[in-house]
């Protein structure tokens, strides 16, 4: 005998279908949110920005514990924005999410004597740590990660590094630790643009296989084939949850500029302030996607 679904499941499952779209046009919208705050203060990593996105959408709007009403329980999940050059697309989150409002943001950003400065700085409601200097994120996590493990805190600690940046050797020894003290409640997603400030990663210094390099070094190991995608990027956190004597990494394919044929996959666009030309096809093209995406 066939057991349909009662009108009860169907309508959550209808309602988990539309959360899935919104959240895949929320992305598009932080775009848009992060592009004018990138204008309004003349600076900003944009190609980083575009990429991470649905990463930090996910994370933010769907897997973790964390808002601003529970931002100073011991038992809130963490995050460490390791890549903190892509500030502007982590601020415009944030400021969705309701940790400050947008208004400020927009206003002070980059501004002289703002808090809003161009990396992550921890005196923000929401931010854990100040972070920007590539490799320190990872080994942070680390410690957050053992110490709610002996404190027996509930809490996940999550952390967003670029592949640029695994060419620091403090990465690896955080990895290592990682593994030896079985930290199953840490889960790492490297952002794997094949892109950084002066050129592609794979010319500047290879990576190789990355699977493999993480997987022996005793990590959980999930390639995510299109790190754009909300549904897979669910299906990848979703499983680290499961993993259970070792800490878990993503490693998310992503695009450097998405959104925009204007700044996809182009190295030039790792920090660049678009001119007004170009500020107006690039809120049209992701205007389109958003639009696609609902």
């Amino acid at each position: 005998m066939i057991l349909l679904p009662s009108l009860e499941q169907r309508i959550n499952n209808r309602r988990k279908g539309e959360i899935r779209m919104n959240l895949k046009a929320l992305a598009y919208k932080l775009r848009e949110d992060t592009v004018d705050l990138i204008r309004a203060g003349k600076a900003g990593h944009i190609g980083g920005d575009m990429s991470v996105m649905e990463i930090l959408t996910e994370l933010y709007f769907d897997q973790m514990h964390i808002g601003p009403e529970n931002m100073d329980s011991p038992d809130r999940d963490l995050f460490v924005m390791s890549k903190g050059h892509s500030v502007e697309a982590y601020y415009s989150v944030l400021a969705e999410k309701g940790f400050f409002p947008k208004e400020q943001l927009h206003k002070e950003f980059s501004k002289f004597g703002s808090k809003f400065i161009g990396h992550p700085n921890n005196k923000l409601p929401g931010i854990e740590m100040n972070s920007g200097s590539l490799g320190h994120g990872l080994p942070v996590c680390v410690g957050m990660a053992k110490a709610g493990k002996m404190d027996d805190r509930s809490y996940r600690v999550y952390t967003v590094m670029g592949d640029g940046e695994l060419a620091e050797g403090s990465v690896w020894e955080g990895a290592m630790a990682a593994s030896h003290y079985k930290l199953d409640n840490l889960c790492a997603v490297v952002d794997r643009n094949r892109l950084q400030i002066s050129g592609g990663t794979e010319e500047v210094m290879a990576h190789d296989d990355l699977h493999e390099r993480f997987r022996s070094f005793g990590w959980h190991v999930i390639d995510v084939a299109d790190g754009n995608n909300i549904d897979e990027l669910k299906a990848a956190f979703e499983e680290a949850k499961t993993v259970k004597g070792k800490p878990t990494v993503l490693i998310a394919n992503t695009v450097k500029g998405k959104g925009s044929p204007i700044m996809e996959n182009k190295a030039a666009w790792h920090h660049k302030v678009p001119t007004d030309e170009e500020y107006t096809q690039i809120m049209k093209d992701l205007e389109q996607a958003k639009e696609a995406a609902e």
